[in-house]
């Protein structure tokens, strides 16, 4: 199947975002003075005032939100939100107070934490949930703004706080944090979006029969018959339509060949598949426990 989608799978996966979510705060953008948004971003800033560690800052800024996602997308979806909230703080906390990127290297700090935070990000909305902050905000508006996505969104949410972190740390160090933004936007976006991608396979043979039983029996793929007629030679013909996944589609090109050899087979990317057999993509709050 494209995707299996269990409980487990889902909070394995909220536990791995939400560390590598924290390192990307705690070790990389605060040691470097980079406000990339957020909570992440509100609590650096706060830290540089008061001194206040980032979990105590991350835990009360969430307080509020939390009140308002619980009416907007109510329990279902909240508490995943709430688990990766609490995975964050307590990663902020056991992490050990290093830098991973030495010597004020800002460009390597922008790229790298946002590679770590964007597909961190991505893990945990793939997991139907958020870490919290204002991923959270971004979810109680995409909520309301189902045409946007949610990466976008928060991009927009992160800029604002980014604008805010300029007085603190001078305009340099801002655009850095701008950069690190749009790479942890684009690469969380890509992980959301490529969750649902697939492939169809358009395969014309005299032996389509054969190929459609073979794919049927043995990938467990259901294939429909599209009559066809060659313009050319006039010949009716039987054209087959499958949609597999990423890792089944060269199964079907092999499959096809030890059958037909000489049969015409079109592989094309589809974006978003829903139906039996692939994943359903639902409200949050919705869809699973």
């Amino acid at each position: 199947m494209l995707s299996r989608r269990t409980p487990f799978r889902d909070y394995l996966m909220i536990l791995v975002g939400a560390i590598l979510v924290s390192i990307a705060s705690k070790n990389i953008y605060d040691p470097a003075g980079l406000v990339t948004g957020g909570v992440g971003g509100l609590a650096i800033i706060i830290k540089r005032l008061t001194n206040v560690p980032l979990w105590v800052s991350n835990t009360i800024i969430n307080i509020p939100l939390f009140i308002g996602g619980y009416f907007v997308k109510g329990w279902k979806f909240l508490k995943r939100t709430l688990f990766a909230t609490i995975l964050v703080s307590l990663a902020l906390i056991l992490l050990p107070d290093i830098n991973l990127i030495p010597d004020q290297d800002f460009f390597l700090a922008s790229v790298f934490g946002g590679i770590l935070m964007g597909v961190g990000s991505g893990l945990v909305f793939v997991a139907m949930a958020t870490t919290g902050g204002t991923d959270l905000l971004a979810a109680i508006i995409q909520s309301r703004l189902r045409h946007v996505n949610l990466a976008e969104i928060m991009q927009v949410l992160d800029s604002l706080i980014v604008i805010l972190g300029i007085g603190m740390f001078g305009v340099f160090r801002s655009m850095y944090a701008i950069v690190s933004i749009y790479i942890f936007s684009r690469i969380s976006s890509n992980i959301i979006d490529g969750m649902h991608f697939a492939k169809v396979a358009y395969i014309i043979s005299r032996k389509s029969d054969q190929i459609a039983d073979k794919i049927i029996h043995e990938l467990d793929r259901g294939v429909t018959g599209i009559p066809a007629r060659g313009m050319y030679s006039g010949r009716d013909a039987m054209m087959l339509y499958c949609v597999v996944s990423n890792r089944e589609a060269a199964l079907v090109q092999d499959l096809v060949r030890a059958v037909d050899p000489e049969a015409f087979v079109i592989i094309s990317d589809v974006r978003e598949v829903h139906g039996e057999g692939f994943t359903w993509k639902k409200q949050y709050g919705k869809t699973f426990d």
